[in-house]
């Protein structure tokens, strides 16, 4: 009897290996279905070409519990012998502090292996793999939703809400959101709820194409593809949107001349290292801007109310040049507008400083003729405001796109640059006038 046993015992566990050997992608199905540390321990049990076989038909999320379970011991040889790319895979979904644990486990007996696996990891600033969130759930199309229910519920933390679906070559086919798992059928299929993906990402595109994603299709989430096309994260609307926000609050420092990495309580030097030297060149521009005063020193001097008007003109054209960098910028940032935009950028910023030139003209006009009972005064300053608006207005528009065009940061300092073309039109067009209609001002 106990040897009929054991042989039946024998048989079962040859066909097992040959299920596992022989069909490792339903293998992988049922291995999904299970408690985590249940398809952990069972995964252990078999021989080492049997499990690097099918785990890679182990979908995202399911893989990356089932690995958490292995004993520490036995991860960095498991990571040590995956392909890279499935091996690069797994670690990045780690925690950062479970990742470099993994990492110096890996380095004691592998250096090689480890070495190479760092730099695999490390991806360039501002692209979509810095962005992503690696914590998605993937399952197979052929999954019922009461699996998917079922296996959802045993995660730990929170759930994600868009669910993906792959087909039997792992590649991502479709999607679908929690709600819709639980406002159907659970009789369903994943692929007979799932919706088509709209547009993918890949791990090595810039923030800007992120932007520009979200913008185009208005998706929830975006996944994100590695260089095999496998699914490795996901970028949330919120996170693009907070990473543009976080672009704007820097964009609005570097327009000053502060620094991007400057914060509220960063320390006075780091802040007057960042500063000063912006500072110095603004000193410059400013007395470029003062000898365009100094040009006209003679006509100031026999018409003394010019200079009590002069930061009038200079200060209305600055701030209207200020309006049209911020939407610029705005615009340039979440990439509504490119360089190729410039003339229609520029167009209507003219057209507005025309029309808010004439309003402001109207007001100004009357304030300085009740205030000096000069008409010529008052055409000259009100000439000057429609000049000098219209000229800000277009350089708060051509200034950053100008910048981006040769390849620098529009972001950076374009206000101190505009503000010293605000000043020298603002002045030149308000003195020019003046001099050109001196004979209608009053002296003294």
């Amino acid at each position: 009897m106990s040897v009929a046993k054991d042989t039946l015992d024998s048989a079962v566990e040859q066909l097992s290996d040959e299920f596992l050997s022989k069909f490792p992608l339903k293998s992988a199905q049922l291995l999904g279905t299970l408690p985590p540390d249940e398809a952990a321990e069972l995964l252990r049990q078999q021989a080492q070409h049997i499990i690097y076989r099918l785990w890679k038909y182990l979908p995202p999320g399911a893989a990356e519990q089932i690995f958490l379970q292995f004993p520490v011991d036995y991860q960095a040889p498991f990571i040590a012998s995956l392909d890279s790319h499935i091996a690069v895979g797994l670690l990045n979904k780690q925690s950062q502090e479970a990742q470099q644990a993994l990492l110096a486990k890996l380095k004691e007996q592998y250096s090689t292996i480890a070495d190479e696996l760092s730099e695999l990891l490390i991806f360039p600033e501002n692209t979509a793999a810095r962005m992503m969130n690696k914590k998605v759930q993937a399952f197979y199309g052929d999954t019922t939703l009461r699996e998917v229910l079922a296996q959802l519920k045993r995660l730990d933390g929170k759930v994600p809400d868009v669910i993906y679906v792959l087909n039997e070559q792992q590649d991502l086919v479709g999607e679908t959101t929690l709600n819709v798992l639980v406002g159907s059928s659970s009789s369903k299929t994943l692929m007979q709820v799932a919706t088509p993906i709209r547009v993918t990402l890949n791990v090595m595109d810039h923030k800007d194409q992120v932007v520009e994603a979200f913008e185009g299709h208005k998706v929830r989430a975006i996944p994100v593809l590695d260089a095999q096309q496998q699914l490795v994260g996901q970028i949330r609307f919120f996170d693009a949107y907070q990473s543009t926000k976080e672009d704007l609050a820097s964009d609005m420092q570097t327009m000053v001349g502060a620094s991007k990495d400057e914060k509220a309580l960063s320390s006075s030097w780091f802040a007057v290292k960042k500063r000063l030297p912006w500072l110095q060149i603004n000193l410059l521009t400013a007395f470029a801007a003062a000898a365009v005063v100094g040009a006209f020193e003679g006509l100031i001097a026999q018409v003394t109310a010019l200079a009590i008007l002069l930061p009038v003109a200079a200060g209305q054209s600055g701030n209207a040049g200020a309006q049209a960098l911020a939407v610029t910028m705005r615009g340039l940032t979440l990439r509504e507008i490119s360089t190729r935009h410039w003339y229609q950028v520029m167009l209507k910023e003219m057209m507005v400083g025309l029309l808010n030139g004439i309003a402001i003209a109207v007001t100004c006009g009357i304030g300085v003729y009740l205030w000096s009972q000069s008409l010529g005064l008052a055409l000259v300053i009100a000439l000057a405001m429609i000049s000098s608006l219209v000229i800000a207005g277009s350089s708060g528009a051509i200034v950053p796109i100008a910048l981006k065009k040769f390849g620098l940061d529009p972001a950076q300092s374009s206000s101190i640059v505009l503000t010293t073309i605000t000043d020298i039109a603002g002045f030149m067009s308000f003195l020019g006038i003046a001099l050109l209609l001196s004979d209608m001002l009053p002296k003294g």
